[in-house]
C-alpha cells in the first residue's frame, strides 16, 4: 500500500447496523464524559471560586491534576483495553467520573477538592477519546478509521451541548448541585450505555480473521518502527501543548492584539464550528486518502492559523477558522494514523503510550504559558506557539518520508 492509497476498504461490514449503534452510543457517552470533566471548569471555575473563596488558580489547578493522572494511567488503560476490551474500561470511567463529581460536590476544602480531581482524572483517562479510539480499533481493526472519524464528529458537540446545560444547572441548583447532577448522569445514562451496548467480548479480528483487515501495513524493522513511533509521539505531544495553551489563553492573546473582550469571545467561538465542519469534510472523504495526509493538513492549518495571528493578519476570523479546522481533523489523525502505520495488533497499548506524554504536557502547558506571558507578553507566547506548530509541520514531513519508505519497501 502506498501513502496515496486508501487506508481501508468500503464498508462491507455484515454488522453495519450494529456498528452504527455502537458508534452512536459511544458518541453520546463521549459528549457526557467531556462535559462532565474536560469542559466542566470552563463554566464552574468562577462560581466555585466565588462560593468558596478559593483562588481561581487553585480551582483551575484541579483540572491540571486531573490531566496529569489521565496521562500517568494511559499506558495501563491501553493494556486493559487490549486484554479485556473496551466495555469494562469505559464502564469504569463512568463510575470514576460519578465518584469524583460526588466528592467534588461535597468538598469542604481545597485538599478534598484536589483529591476529587484525582478521581475525575482517572475517569478522564479511562473514558475520553484515547480509550474510545482504542475500543473502536480493537473492535474493527484496520477498518476502524471511519468509526473513529464519526466518533470525533459526535465529540465535537460536547462543549456546544454541555456548556449551556452546565450554566443552566448552576443557576438552578448551584455548582455543587451541578456536580451531583452530572454524577447522576454518569451512573444513570453513561454506565448503562457502556455496559449494555458495547460487546462483552471484542474479538481480535486482526488475528482471528486477517482477511477482514485488507491491506495491513507491512511490518517495519524495529529501528524504523521506533523512529516512526517517536515522531508520532512528538507530534501529538506538541499539538497537545498548543491546544491546551490556546484553549486557556485564547481570549487573553486576542485581547493583546487590540480586540475588545466581546470581539475576542466572538472570534473564539468560531473555533468550535470550524472543528466540526472540518471533521464533516473528512468523513465525506470516505477514507480515500492515507491518514498521514489528514495529519499533514491538520498541522499545516494549525500552523497557518497561528502564523496569521502572529503576523497581525487583517482578518483574524480566517486565522481562527484555519486553526479550528486543523485542530478538528487532528483528532481524527491522532486516532487513525497509528492504525495505518502500525496495524490493529496492540493498537490500544500503542494509543496509551502515545497519549501519556501528551496528557502530561497538556497538564503543565497552561501554567508554563502563563509564566511566559507574564515575563515576555502575550505576543511572545503566540510566536512560541507558532514556532511549535512549524516544528510539527517539519516532523510530519519526516514521518511521511519514513512511512513512505517502509510502506513501499
Amino acid at each position: 500500500m502506498t501513502i496515496g492509497a486508501a487506508a481501508e476498504p468500503g464498508e462491507a461490514d455484515p454488522h453495519w447496523t450494529r456498528r452504527h449503534v455502537i458508534i452512536s452510543a459511544l458518541g453520546i457517552t463521549q459528549i457526557l464524559a467531556w462535559g462532565s470533566s474536560y469542559y466542566l471548569l470552563a463554566v464552574l471555575a468562577a462560581p466555585i471560586s466565588r462560593a468558596t473563596g478559593w483562588s481561581s488558580g487553585f480551582v483551575v489547578a484541579g483540572f491540571s491534576v486531573g490531566l496529569l493522572v489521565s496521562g500517568l494511567i494511559s499506558v495501563r488503560v491501553g493494556r486493559l483495553i487490549d486484554d479485556h476490551g473496551g466495555r469494562p474500561v469505559l464502564a469504569g470511567s463512568a463510575v470514576c467520573l460519578a465518584a469524583g463529581l460526588a466528592l467534588l460536590a461535597a468538598a469542604p476544602n481545597l485538599v478534598v477538592y484536589l483529591c476529587a480531581w484525582l478521581v475525575i482524572g482517572a475517569g478522564m483517562g479511562t473514558g475520553l477519546y484515547d480509550a474510545a479510539f482504542s475500543t473502536l480499533g480493537r473492535l474493527y481493526g484496520a477498518r476502524g478509521r471511519s468509526a473513529i472519524t464519526m466518533l470525533t464528529l459526535w465529540g465535537g458537540f460536547a462543549s456546544t451541548v454541555c456548556w449551556p446545560v452546565t450554566a443552566a444547572l448552576v443557576e438552578a441548583v448551584g455548582w455543587r448541585g451541578t456536580c451531583l447532577v452530572f454524577a447522576g448522569i454518569q451512573l444513570g445514562i453513561a454506565l448503562p450505555i457502556h455496559w449494555l451496548v458495547l460487546p462483552a467480548e471484542t474479538p481480535r479480528r486482526a488475528r482471528a480473521k486477517p482477511a477482514d483487515d485488507a491491506s495491513p501495513p507491512r511490518p517495519a524493522p524495529d529501528g524504523a518502527r521506533l523512529r516512526r513511533l517517536l515522531l508520532l509521539g512528538a507530534i501529538v505531544t506538541t499539538a497537545g501543548v498548543i491546544s491546551a495553551t490556546w484553549s486557556v489563553h485564547l481570549i487573553t492573546i486576542l485581547q493583546s492584539q487590540g480586540l475588545t473582550l466581546a470581539a475576542a469571545v466572538g472570534l473564539g467561538a468560531l473555533v468550535g464550528p470550524a472543528q466540526v465542519g472540518a471533521r464533516i469534510v473528512e468523513m465525506l472523504g470516505g477514507g480515500r486518502h492515507h491518514p498521514i495526509w489528514t495529519l499533514a493538513a491538520a498541522t499545516l492549518l494549525i500552523g497557518a492559523g497561528l502564523a496569521l495571528l502572529a503576523a497581525g493578519f487583517a482578518i483574524p476570523a480566517i486565522a481562527l477558522l484555519a486553526y479550528g479546522a486543523g485542530n478538528g481533523i487532528f483528532s481524527i489523525a491522532r486516532g487513525t494514523l497509528p492504525l495505518a502505520l502500525f496495524g490493529p495488533a496492540g493498537y490500544a497499548r500503542l494509543m496509551g503510550r502515545i497519549a501519556m506524554p501528551s496528557l502530561i504536557a497538556q497538564a503543565l502547558a497552561p501554567s508554563l504559558a502563563a509564566l511566559l506571558m507574564v515575563r515576555f507578553g502575550a505576543h511572545a507566547t503566540l510566536v512560541t506557539l507558532t514556532a511549535l506548530a512549524c516544528a510539527n509541520v517539519a516532523a510530519v514531513a519526516l514521518l511521511w518520508l519514513s512511512a513512505r519508505r517502509s510502506l513501499r519497501a
